[in-house]
């Protein structure tokens, strides 16, 4: 039986409107999992694991925690708390993986279905380099049946040039015939200061393309915290005004240890 599960070559675009215009693009993989096959996923592929050493590996600890080893069951605690009562049938999550035991997930993604494999909602799981996370919920009420869209303000502490009291608004397209796109933008006093896209297609899971994706895209995990520092000091560079993370510690709000 073929798995629902697959990996995503995708494409990352960030472009920074206010102060000083700066963009930059790079490519990625990053990986398209279905909750339910974690366990099946290392017994059929000799280069991934679950919560156990391979060249890939998924840990439930690098995600959220509401008192459950297993990462679905954590999941439906969550959303449960946010008010969802239908019955949740599939839930895809856009994350990345472990490599060589070492990952970064700027942001992951969940989107999921009731049994009839309707929509119910989305949530981002965003982190920041401090090892922090906070959870964005996006409910049906923000769905028109094709995604969701919902602004929030941000109240965490993502990066040093971001205010804390921006907003974020979300448009999150759960993956569909194998295409997967999301964008976050960036509001502060009502103007767009910076636009991130994602964008990608999906592949079979299996140990050929795991190989392939990492010889093509080698240590991606250090790549994008490496292109975080190397972003964050060209704009600090354009004296673009810097917040530091002890600064207004009342407006990061609702933030979490992203590992436990």
């Amino acid at each position: 039986m073929e798995l629902n599960s697959k990996i995503v070559e995708a494409k990352v675009m960030h472009h920074r409107l206010l102060p000083k215009r700066n963009r930059f693009r790079y490519g990625i993989f990053t990986f398209q999992l279905d909750l339910d096959e974690l366990d099946r996923l290392g017994k059929s592929l000799f280069l991934l694991g679950r919560n156990r050493r391979r060249l890939f590996s998924f840990n439930d600890s690098d995600h959220l925690n509401y008192g459950y080893s297993d990462i679905k069951e954590n999941f439906l605690e969550y959303i449960r708390s946010q008010g969802v009562k239908e019955n949740v049938g599939k839930v895809v999550l856009v994350t990345n993986l472990r490599v060589l035991g070492y990952a970064f997930n700027p942001v992951s993604f969940y989107f999921a279905e009731d049994e009839s494999g309707s929509p119910i909602c989305a949530v981002a799981e965003v982190g920041n380099t401090f090892g922090e996370m906070k959870l964005y919920f996006l409910g049906k009420e923000t769905s028109d049946g094709k995604g969701f869209r919902k602004k929030e303000g941000k109240y965490f502490y993502v990066s040093p040039f971001v205010t804390l009291d921006s907003v974020f608004d979300f448009r999150l397209f759960p993956p569909k015939d194998g295409e997967l796109h999301v964008r976050i933008d960036a509001l502060e006093r009502g103007n767009t200061t910076m636009v991130t896209t994602y964008t990608g297609r999906a592949r079979k899971l299996s140990d050929l393309n795991l190989l392939w994706m990492f010889l093509k895209y080698p240590l991606v995990t250090l790549k994008i915290i490496g292109l975080i520092h190397w972003q964050a000091f060209k704009l600090y560079l354009y004296k673009v005004p810097f917040i530091r993370k002890k600064e207004d510690t009342s407006l990061q709000i609702g933030v979490h240890l992203g590992k436990r």
